[in-house]
């Protein structure tokens, strides 16, 4: 099993604290133990692939948002603490934008998400958002402005609950969308739209 970047700056320090714990206060010990290795199931990052043609899911979890925005349609999927949090490239192209937007920290289903922290991805056709939820308070976005993306390529990760957006490119609309509000999908491998 592969993990995030990350994981160990949470985990290291947990399973250190627990070696003590575990000879002079058992249950103390344990606890920690216990903490790590959820941290270390939460960064857990496995190879995917998309197998068929489309616009794949950028994270695994639930569908949250199919709505237009200046006539092009925004996906939006809710991962919840038990979903793998790395984020993937639903197509590829050239990024030619990075974006850190400072916000709020509302859970990332709610409406009042719309204004939380974020990261924006622009590619020439599509942009992905990476929103911060209630207790994700971490976004790492791993492409810079430049870099070349295949469809499937991880391209960052957040700490602990969150949302990942998509806004498809111009020409897709309704008809071309393979899920529903309430899917569950998979990053880099669902197919979220079809032309």
């Amino acid at each position: 099993m592969q993990f995030a970047s990350g994981a160990r700056r949470y985990a290291v320090p947990l399973l250190v604290a627990a070696i003590p714990g575990i000879l002079f206060v058992p249950p103390v010990g344990l606890t920690l133990v216990a903490l790590a290795a959820g941290v270390l199931y939460f960064y857990r990052d496995p190879d995917r692939r998309p197998y068929a043609e489309g616009v794949v899911s950028p994270a695994d979890g639930t569908v949250s948002v199919i709505r237009e925005e200046d006539g092009r349609l925004r996906v939006g999927v809710f991962m919840n603490v038990w979903d793998i949090h790395v984020n993937r490239a639903p197509l590829g192209g050239v990024v030619e934008d990075v974006e850190h937007v400072p916000g709020a920290h509302r859970p990332a289903f709610s409406k009042e998400s719309d204004h939380n922290e974020r990261v924006h991805l622009r590619f020439e056709d599509h942009t992905v958002t990476l929103i911060a939820g209630a207790f994700a308070r971490r976004i790492h976005p791993y492409p810079e402005a430049g870099a070349r993306i295949e469809r499937g390529d991880r391209i960052g990760h957040i700490s602990f609950g969150s949302r990942a957006d998509v806004l498809l490119p111009p020409e897709y609309d309704r008809s071309d969308l393979t899920v529903e509000r309430g899917k569950t999908v998979r990053a880099g491998e669902t197919v979220l739209a079809r032309e």
